[in-house]
């Protein structure tokens, strides 16, 4: 597997934040804030997580690591290695599948040159085909940042990757 490094930033922003994260939890159950928190670090760090940074996360809500990491691993939200800048992630249960969604997402990587999970080698796009995101009625679809991308077809598939290329896409 290859090893990924990280520059750690906790910028003073990113403290505040943190604390107004766990401020919303009873002193003794700092944990709480852990998925919140884990969103707030990993924005702030490239859209991902080393185990380094998770270690600092634990540290900072006095848990043990495993109790981050299990976290991490388990949902599909948290990267673990470096990600496009566009991260194209492709519902691919039940009512996506049936609507073509896999065959869309097979498309967009041909298109990219790249396989499920991998990163474009300019560091742009991504794609991830992820669980349920609970749009049934609407798909095919992907999300692409804060929003979704619903009915899709090739050729709105083409159009928003050329939208990124331009920059056109706002992500948040």
């Amino acid at each position: 597997m290859k090893e990924y490094t990280q520059q750690i930033n906790f910028t003073d922003e990113l403290k505040a934040r943190i604390r107004e994260l766990i401020s919303r939890y009873p002193a003794e159950h700092k944990k709480s804030a852990l998925l919140p928190v884990l969103h707030a670090v990993q924005d702030a760090h490239d859209n991902w997580l080393s185990v380094p940074l998770m270690d600092k996360v634990a540290e900072i809500l006095e848990i043990k690591p495993i109790e981050v990491y299990e976290v991490v691993t388990f949902y599909t939200m948290y990267n673990q290695k470096p990600m496009g800048k566009y991260m194209l992630e492709f519902c691919r249960t039940t009512c996506c599948a049936i609507q073509r969604g896999e065959d869309l997402m097979e498309y967009t990587c041909n298109k990219l040159g790249i396989k499920p999970g991998e990163t474009t080698p300019d560091g742009m796009f991504s794609v991830v085909g992820v669980e349920c995101l609970g749009a049934c009625g609407y798909g095919p679809m992907l999300q692409l940042g804060d929003y979704y991308h619903e009915h899709l077809t090739e050729e709105k598939i083409d159009a928003l990757l050329e939208d990124c290329r331009q920059g056109k896409v706002n992500l948040h």
